[in-house]
């Protein structure tokens, strides 16, 4: 999707667009349909003529069979019409879910920025159910404006005034129904708001229920969701008071607007200007009109909703991203060298940063001490390329990483956060999710992947589980405890092996002999390969070659752990406290 077409209006044509072929049938069909409809009362009005007025029994047996033809026309059209609208709906819906969700999942980011977990959810299926719909609601308002063209040429037919009375007045009772769609459009859409909120709200609530429960934070987590979700059911009252006040208006106008056209019909047959065969048709196609007529709230309604869901897709489509988009590098270019692992920063500034500057040798294991988390947060989106730096850059072997691809400085460089989440699945396929074949050939577990799982302490947690390795982890890994997780999380970095591996306080939720193992395995396992210990942890600094203290910002200190330890105030206060 071009920028172009990043609106509302834009979501709403590439939706209806994308299934033209389907629209389009539905939409014939469903014209048949209708037409068929409108036909039937002309056709009553034919038998009625030839069998009772002129007494002919075979023009009313042919006027019958032509009766029952119509019918069966009628009735495959709105069956495989109907069958086409919904496949457009359906099919416009599910390329517009993918769409959202590949915006969100890309890794240029941006499109969470602001928005809960719930709200995208909320975002990538009803709103872009409702924006499907808007295909059907298409098929049905072209097959009902078909059927009302018909009945008005069959009322032209019988009598000028009543054509006349239903080609003018059916156009301002549209015009009306669009006219009261405009309240519904904009409370639907703040209602649509307030239901993704309370749904992003209600899905985070869940996800740190562990968290709530263990500092008996329940009854404020329960109070907020509380209030967020009394105003979306308020804003949801009033978008169904103002669909019910649509609905009502216009159904009433709709009765006015027959009852009119019965009412002169039933006048020109008391004077004899149409038949008993025409005043039957005519009373009929009066009633009949009600059903056309009725649609066009509905369709209205369905395309203001539309309306709204396709804005608030527009907006996550469109949302800016976190870094640089990706330029496909030209078939003729060599691919990038294998990543040796020197990583520098240059004057480094982001957020709470200010001119860092430092060298990391391939190979050297460094420990970086924040006093502020701020900072922390802020280095780590710059290393993971979350974040493009304000100015200065990050340089992986000589190269800044905004001139390199995505994919590529995600391969050489890991970050590996402290709060990462697992999946669902094995224990084994969530170690081994950046590293394929996790197995060897005789089917044992491969030994690096083995080494990993050692390093990080995680072979006590497969000992503990009753299906070892191949026991089935519950999503966001639920199922076990934080040191468990930690520590299964650890172990999926360290067997992904790159280049440049960060690791964000990797030991925080074991106790302190599991730390001191992990550090260790930590160092050997990493040997020869560059390690930033982004950490406060006294024991994982220690077998670090050396360490930086970020302050205010900026590097404050650097040298051996255990020589500021003893020489640094500032550090000792950092690590110790």
């Amino acid at each position: 999707m071009g920028k172009a077409d990043l609106s509302a209006h834009g979501v709403l044509w590439r939706a209806v667009g994308g299934q033209r072929r389907d629209v389009a049938l539905g939409a014939l069909l469903g014209a048949c349909h209708q037409g068929g409809e409108a036909l039937v009362p002309v056709l009553i009005g034919l038998v009625i003529e030839r069998g009772v007025v002129e007494g002919d029994p075979t023009g009313m047996l042919l006027w019958l069979g032509v009766l029952g033809a119509v019918y069966v026309g009628l009735s495959f059209s709105f069956r495989y019409g109907a069958r086409a609208g919904e496949r457009a709906a359906v099919t416009a819906a599910h390329l517009l879910r993918t769409e959202v969700v590949g915006r969100v999942l890309a890794p240029e980011g941006g499109a969470d920025d602001g928005r809960l977990p719930g709200e995208l959810a909320n975002t990538a299926t009803e709103d872009a159910e409702r924006v499907g719909a808007v295909t059907m609601a298409l098929v049905v308002g072209t097959g009902a404006l078909v059927g009302l063209a018909v009945g008005a040429v069959a009322l032209l037919r019988a009598s000028l005034a009543l054509g006349l009375l239903v080609l003018l007045g059916a156009p301002l009772l549209l015009w009306a129904g669009h006219l009261l769609s405009k309240p519904l459009e904009r409370r639907s859409e703040t209602e649509q708001e307030r239901a993704a909120r309370a749904a992003g709200v209600a899905a985070d609530l869940v996800s740190g229920l562990r968290v709530l429960k263990g500092i008996g934070a329940e009854p404020a987590a329960v109070a907020r969701y509380r209030r967020i979700s009394r105003d979306s059911l308020s804003a949801t009252l009033r978008a169904a008071r103002a669909e019910a006040w649509q609905h009502g208006v216009v159904t009433s106008l709709t009765g006015a607007f027959i009852a009119v056209v019965a009412l002169v019909g039933g006048r020109l047959a008391m004077q004899g200007d149409i038949g008993p065969g025409e005043l039957v048709s005519c009373v009929a196609l009066a009633l009949y009109l009600i059903g056309p007529l009725s649609e066009f709230p509905w369709v209205n309604a369905e395309l203001a909703q539309g309306r709204a869901s396709a804005a608030r897709i527009a907006g996550v489509l469109a949302a800016d991203h976190a870094v640089l988009p990706v330029v496909p590098r030209p078939p003729q270019a060599a691919a990038a060298p294998h990543a040796e692992g020197r990583l520098g920063l240059r004057r480094l500034a982001y957020g709470p940063l200010r001119s860092v500057d430092a060298d990391i040798a391939p190979g050297e294991t460094v420990g970086v001490v924040v006093t502020d988390p701020a900072e922390a947060t802020a280095l780590l989106h710059c290393l993971s390329r979350r974040a493009d730096p304000d100015s200065g850059a990050v340089e992986l072997d000589g190269r800044a990483l905004t001139t390199l691809d995505l994919a590529e400085v995600r391969r050489a460089i890991l970050v590996a956060e402290h709060d990462a989440d697992l999946f669902e699945g094995t224990l084994l396929d969530n170690v081994t999710a950046a590293a394929p074949d996790p197995r060897s050939a005789a089917g044992r577990v491969r030994p690096d992947i083995a080494a990993a799982l050692l390093a990080s302490a995680a072979d006590e947690v497969v000992r503990a589980l009753p299906e070892g390795a191949g026991t089935v982890v519950s999503a966001r890994g639920r199922s076990l405890s934080g040191g468990q997780r930690q520590r299964v999380a650890l172990a999926r970095a360290l067997a992904a092996d790159p280049a440049v591996l960060v690791l964000h306080e990797p030991a925080t939720a074991v106790d302190a002999v599991t730390e001191v193992r992990i550090a260790a395995g930590i160092r050997d396992i990493r040997r020869g390969r560059t390690t930033l210990l982004v950490t406060r942890s006294p024991a994982l600094l220690a077998v670090t070659d050396r360490v930086v203290l970020l302050h205010e910002g900026s590097i404050h200190v650097r040298g051996e752990h255990r020589a500021l330890l003893h020489d640094h105030t500032g550090y000792r206060t950092a690590v110790l406290t």
